[in-house]
């Protein structure tokens, strides 16, 4: 694990080395990049890592102020692969300095230790994301008027809030890819963390190419709310599993998004983005409302959520055979001492 150090280090470049000194191997690529900047041969292409491109101003109609927009373009690659080097350096620093410490003290099985790293991470980014999505639906009032999902579409150009955003969520589930190896992910957690990282950066990335940014904002900031709250649930029961009300309350919400986000979906391609249909398939306009890409679109997220409510009530019905079983071995024990109870009297 990266920022780690072992009496006894392991052969250079072999598995266990570069799992332990990656994130130091990342820091020295940031950096370096960082440093591109001091020279004005370099600077020209590094700015292209580290600043958001495709600026476009617009200038009041007083011609008093400028207005800046973005667009989205081939660079924003080297962008987001800045951004996901400085989300695998955060990734090694939270691990090290804070998860590593508590998991020390609460003396995790091997199951639960990955599972709490896995929460530990996933709290501060959905709270992270949560909070900024939130204050930019507020400042912009996406949600005061719901007909922006496909007003004016396609929604370019974008508001840097946004398009930074777009950049860092890509680059986070970009970046959770290469840390299944490098935090020596469980083989069995390895499908089901693939699974939900992919559907991530298809999402992301479709609402982010195809224009989508306002739904795919709307959507994010109210799921990410219900991952918080089971992530955060998650690790108050690895402290204490008497603590389960946070499970109740994700429940309830889990439920409710998966319908806010069918009812928005349906509403946007099935009837908003139909009445303004673009006869032609325009890369070059970034419009991208043809029947055919509609279609796909709400295909996609109605069975991401028939997925994810199938997966729901899976886990609902497991808890509750879990429950069962072990009322089960309770019931014995109360009538075993009930049957002693009674024949005490004869004895006499």
């Amino acid at each position: 694990m990266g920022l780690r150090r072992k009496s006894r280090s392991p052969p250079v470049l072999s598995h266990e080395f570069v799992i332990q000194n990656h994130a130091d191997a990342v820091s020295c690529l940031a950096v370096g990049l960082l440093l591109g900047l001091m020279f004005e041969v370099t600077a020209k292409y590094v700015i292209i890592f580290i600043t958001v491109q495709y600026n476009v101003t617009y200038v009041a109609d007083d011609q008093s102020e400028h207005v800046h927009f973005y667009d989205y373009g081939p660079k924003d690659i080297a962008t987001i692969f800045f951004y996901m080097l400085i989300a695998i350096i955060l990734h090694a620093v939270i691990q090290e300095c804070v998860l590593d410490k508590i998991n020390r003290r609460l003396h995790l099985s091997k199951t639960k230790h990955s599972k709490f790293n896995e929460s530990g991470q996933l709290v501060l980014f959905y709270l992270l994301s949560f909070t900024w999505g939130a204050s930019i639906l507020t400042a912009e009032e996406f949600m005061m008027n719901p007909t922006s999902l496909w007003k004016n579409y396609p929604h370019t150009p974008m508001l840097f809030q946004v398009k930074f955003f777009y950049i860092c969520q890509i680059a986070y589930w970009l970046h959770a890819l290469p840390e299944l190896y490098f935090q020596k992910i469980r083989k069995e957690d390895v499908p089901r963390q693939l699974c939900y990282t992919c559907l991530y950066i298809a999402h992301i990335s479709g609402a982010y190419i195809l224009n989508l940014q306002h739904l795919g904002l709307i959507l994010m900031v109210p799921h990410y709310l219900v991952e918080l709250i089971f992530h955060a649930s998650r690790l108050f029961y690895f402290s204490d599993e008497n603590k389960q009300k946070g499970f109740t309350i994700w429940a309830l919400l889990f439920v409710m998004a998966r319908l806010l986000t069918l009812t928005l979906s349906v509403l946007t391609f099935g009837f908003g983005l139909a009445r303004v249909e673009n006869p032609d398939f325009s890369i070059g306009d970034g419009n991208f409302n043809v029947l055919a890409v509609r279609i796909s679109c709400l295909t996609a997220i109605c069975l991401t959520q028939a997925w994810m409510m199938w997966k729901f009530v899976n886990f609902q019905l497991k808890k509750w055979r879990e429950h069962v079983q072990n009322q089960i071995p309770k019931k014995k024990i109360t009538n075993t001492k009930s049957k002693s109870t009674k024949r005490e009297p004869n004895r006499g």
